[in-house]
């Protein structure tokens, strides 16, 4: 499946698009709860949500100090803006 240019909102790819993109960033999805995602990068680790209204992401110790960050994203950003955002890390 081709995703839409990446300009296009995120409220706009079908869902499978969606799920192909978290894949290519390189994300894993919860057997059990499959609105919930993992990514683990050298420096940082999420978790992702696809909730009804926006994605959410939770930085594991994603500041000083230690402690777990949390943004939002709504899904009429564009894909594009979210993944600069979500996956530069905290």
């Amino acid at each position: 499946m081709l995703l839409p240019p990446a300009n296009t909102p995120l409220y706009n790819h079908p869902l499978n698009a969606i799920e192909q993109w978290l894949k290519a960033q390189g994300c894993e999805q919860d057997r059990n709860n499959i609105h919930y995602w993992y990514v683990d990068r050298a420096t940082w680790r999420a978790t992702l949500c696809l909730d009804i209204e926006e994605l959410t992401v939770l930085y594991t110790n994603g500041s000083e100090g230690g402690r777990d960050i949390q943004r939002s994203f709504k899904y009429s950003l564009s894909r594009a803006d979210i993944e600069a955002a979500v996956f530069s890390g905290p």
